[in-house]
């Protein structure tokens, strides 16, 4: 379904009976409704799931400029008063966590669940080792002498960015480089909702010590361990990760 939010003709996905309440799925970098394919099956025998393809994902058209996690959330926001969302849960994913973690820090009423699961949740900022700064710091002064050559910039850039970033669009890419530098570290006290969290073991996107810290750091949080999974859990080993949620939902059958 298609729907329009701001001028952006957004898709969204909707599943399950519209008389049971709303289970709203945010998805990571990269991914769309279509990603979550299984996870929607499964979960909309008890829930009404919707999600939206955030713009500048699977069929949405990108953003006209650079947005952060700001213009998501606020996205967000309007999606849920323009379609009269009103989750009970919210499940997040990676780029997903930190926007719902925007919203829920500023108390948004549009967004007020009573249960929320991340996964491979983003948000904190990584530690760059010494290496990793002296990198940086070249790069900041090769641009210095190389921006009058936008296409030569553009290049070095695509070169030396992460596989998201070589894989993005020129606009996307400046989206990204808003949200990867914004640490939603400070914000996690803020949400006091219950929160489960779900982690895979060997997830190289973001570590499982970015788990431990929001599980501190939130007031109502704890933190499940998946074994041989990854970034996407919910797809390596996804029998394990269905029993978790169905535990902390209290359902028959998620």
């Amino acid at each position: 379904m298609f729907v329009e939010i701001n001028g952006l003709k957004v898709f969204y996905t909707e599943a399950g009976n519209s008389d049971n309440p709303v289970l709203l799925i945010l998805h990571g970098w990269g991914c769309s409704g279509a990603t979550y394919a299984e996870l929607i099956k499964r979960l909309s025998a008890n829930y009404r799931v919707v999600i939206p393809d955030l713009p500048g994902f699977g069929q949405s058209p990108e953003p006209v400029e650079p947005w952060g996690v700001g213009e998501y959330a606020e996205f967000l926001r309007a999606f849920c008063l323009e379609t009269g969302v009103k989750p009970c849960v919210v499940l997040g994913h990676s780029l997903g966590c930190r926007i719902a973690i925007k919203l829920l820090a500023s108390s948004a009423l549009e967004i007020s669940p009573e249960k929320i699961i991340f996964t491979g949740a983003a948000g904190v900022m990584p530690r760059k080792t010494a290496s990793q700064q002296l990198k940086t710091a070249v790069f900041k002064i090769g641009k210095v002498f190389i921006k009058p050559f936008p296409k030569l910039l553009e290049k070095l850039q695509s070169r030396s960015g992460s596989a998201d970033y070589r894989a993005a669009s020129p606009m996307m890419r400046r989206c990204l480089v808003k949200i990867v530098n914004e640490d939603l570290t400070p914000l996690l006290p803020k949400v006091s909702q219950s929160v489960l969290l779900i982690w895979g073991e060997n997830d190289g996107s973001t570590p499982l010590s970015d788990g431990h810290l929001m599980e501190k750091l939130m007031p109502d949080a704890g933190l499940a361990v998946i074994k041989n999974a990854g970034h996407y859990a919910f797809l390596d080993q996804p029998e394990r990760f269905y029993k978790i949620a169905e535990l902390y939902l209290g359902v028959d059958d998620v």
